[in-house]
């Protein structure tokens, strides 16, 4: 009796679970990146409960199906998984004969009335068909459970611009949990950037675990706490204080985040810096500087600038400690690329160290920056034996470059012109688009950064081919990435704040083709994936609101002004003599107007009848 009181609860219950839930119509696709090819058509699909999901000709237990059938399982949808083609099903299947313009990541998404088709050639191009998928599902599906979702039918081409897709992290000024990490991944899987750029090791901190040197975690990876002082304001630390502040990662963990990124087929990419930045290291192992160099090193507090610390490039057992950790690093990470640094390398150090001097006398080189092109190619012949490649930035052209070196442009784009016309790979990471420290908005209302000012409508203008390169060379270019760099981030939260939207258009810029951009598009597109991102638990900034200005010349010596703006539903009220806010006769903008040189406008910026930060006020230059 008991047992078929407990089986008719289990049926009530499931009835009652099955019946609840809201009814969700989805009529705008709001797709980023923006795919290259979306076709609409007549017709609806609708999710429910009979939905069901079919993996044709890959398996169950491949680590994409078996992300695909957890996810859908997070959205609160009951689907059961086959391997046959039905009625109401999500088929997922690969190409049988390879379909040349998709490539190794290209996808079709096909929305029927009944089904849903997504191939590809491969399983990655099968996991960005989900993707994009799940972007047409109503914003809030994490946390909402749904009775039933109607999404439009459509068929969708897409494939990427570029192979390299980049995040770079920097966990060496402030250590990021691997749960931190983690989430960054699922941040890029959701926008199909594919190249994870950890950035380990820094003056700030040693973050990886090796065996043959300890004192690298022991005391490379901990410094004197000051998480609770403005970055700018961290005072040294004092004798006998206690080094608390920091971490690594254990090898278990490096392993664990990278077969997670493998899961949402991501490539990460460590950085080991060579031969600058190594205060952590000269802190642990001090006679790894140079000879003449009494200097008694510390991991890094807070700003250390120049950055004078470096690795002795004269001394044969720094040159071995590098070959032994690469010899650690190597196993954990199975992508073809680790990334040596050569950023910043102040080597005034090398000018007086005799060691060095006589090795580039003894070597015949003509310089410290040939030196330290000598110790990074050392480097790189030691891991290609092991069938890697290196990645450095644009500071390893200074003193001559392997032709197998790729080279990370981040000085502006004149790095990975030299490198293209040399026959080097380059990627572009250039300061003025693709640095996500700086600031995003006006500094009052936002939390300190780096004291640059870079909005999202820049970001988004950004274009990883440069200028002044042959069609030939431009295939050098394998892409681009947002870089972010932690020393005014305390903590991921934060870091979400710095990325986010700013991500979402480095994801389009790489991705979509480049006469597929559109500005006011993006920006209604962002509207529902802020929302989305804020249900899936991330933490985005609002939107900067001083208006974008943009003026021209009359042949009449007036000028022209119009503005745009950042956050889709913003208006933009005007004044030319008094204030501008909309109940003290300020004017809204609705089309161009024209003053004559020397006229100050001041503009007033609302979203949703809230004033949003201050006044701004421009003075109309002559052209």
């Amino acid at each position: 009796m008991k047992k078929t009181y407990l089986v008719l609860l289990f049926v009530l219950t499931s009835m009652l679970m099955a019946g609840c839930g809201k009814t969700a119509k989805v009529d705008t696709l709001s797709i980023v990146p923006e795919p290259v090819f979306v076709n609409a058509k007549e017709g609806s699909f609708t999710f429910s409960n009979r939905t069901k999901i079919a993996f044709e000709n890959i398996g169950q237990n491949c680590e994409t199906a078996k992300y695909i059938t957890k996810t859908m399982r997070q959205l609160h949808m009951r689907t059961s998984v086959g391997s046959t083609e039905t009625d109401q099903c999500i088929a997922f299947s690969l190409n049988d004969s390879s379909n040349i313009e998709l490539g190794e990541e290209g996808y079709i998404l096909e929305v029927q009335n009944n089904v849903i088709h997504i191939s590809a050639n491969t399983e990655t191009g099968l996991f960005y068909g989900f993707q994009t998928l799940l972007q047409m599902l109503p914003e809030d599906i994490s946390n909402e459970r749904y009775k039933k979702i109607v999404i439009p039918c459509c068929t969708i081409l897409d494939y990427p611009r570029f192979e390299w897709r980049g995040s770079h992290l920097d966990v060496s000024r402030h250590f990021f949990t691997v749960k931190d990490v983690k989430k960054h991944l699922d941040l890029m899987a959701a926008y199909k950037l594919n190249k994870f750029h950890w950035h380990l090791t820094d003056d700030h901190g040693w973050r990886i675990e090796i065996e043959k040197y300890p004192l690298l975690n022991d005391v490379g990876s901990w410094r004197v706490d000051r998480a609770d002082v403005p970055w700018g304001e961290a005072k040294p630390a004092k004798e006998g204080e206690e080094c608390s502040y920091g971490g690594f990662y254990k090898k278990e963990e490096i392993k664990e985040i990278v077969e997670y990124a493998a899961q949402r087929h991501i490539d990460v990419i460590p950085e080991i810096e060579i031969p600058g930045h190594c205060s952590e290291i000269l802190a642990a192992y001090p006679h790894f500087a140079c000879a003449n160099d009494d200097t008694t090193y510390q991991v890094q507090i807070g700003p250390y600038w120049p950055p004078r610390a470096i690795l002795c490039g004269g001394n044969d057992s720094v040159m071995q400690f590098l070959f032994d950790v690469m010899d650690e690093i190597i196993p954990l990470f199975p992508y073809n690329y680790i990334h040596v640094g050569g950023d910043e390398a102040v080597k005034s150090n090398w000018e007086r160290c005799p060691r060095c001097q006589a090795r580039i006398k003894k070597l015949g080189l003509e310089n410290e920056n040939q030196l330290q092109s000598w110790m990074i190619m050392e480097v790189e012949a030691y891991l290609q034996m092991q069938g890697k490649q290196i990645i450095g930035w644009d500071e390893i052209l200074d003193g001559g470059v392997s032709t197998e070196a790729t080279v990370m442009s981040w000085q502006g784009f004149e790095g990975a012109v030299k490198a293209a016309r040399h026959g080097n790979h380059a990627i572009m990471t250039p300061t003025e688009y693709c640095y996500l420290d700086y600031y995003q908005g006006n500094p009052k209302f936002c939390p300190p950064a780096m004291n640059h000012l870079l909005p999202l409508y820049k970001v988004y203008q950004f274009e990883p081919v440069p200028a002044g390169i042959t069609t030939s060379q431009a295939r050098f270019i394998l892409g681009g990435q947002a870089n972010l760099w932690a020393e005014y981030i305390n903590d991921y939260h934060h870091a979400e704040y710095m990325l986010l939207p700013r991500l979402c258009a480095i994801a389009e810029c790489l991705w979509s083709p480049a006469d597929h951009k559109n500005w006011p598009r993006f920006r209604a597109k962002l509207v529902y994936q802020k929302n989305r991102l804020i249900q899936m638990g991330y933490n985005v900034f609002e939107g900067y609101f001083k208006p974008i200005l943009f003026t021209s010349k009359n042949a009449d010596g007036t000028m022209n002004v119009a503005f745009d703006w950042e956050v889709e539903g913003t208006e933009i009220y005007y004044s030319t003599e008094g204030t501008p806010e909309k109940d003290k006769g300020g004017i809204r903008f609705t089309e161009p107007f024209q003053v004559t040189p020397g006229t100050e406008v001041s503009t007033a910026s609302y979203l949703n009848g809230e004033l949003k930060e201050e006044i701004y006020t421009y003075t109309i230059e002559q052209q």
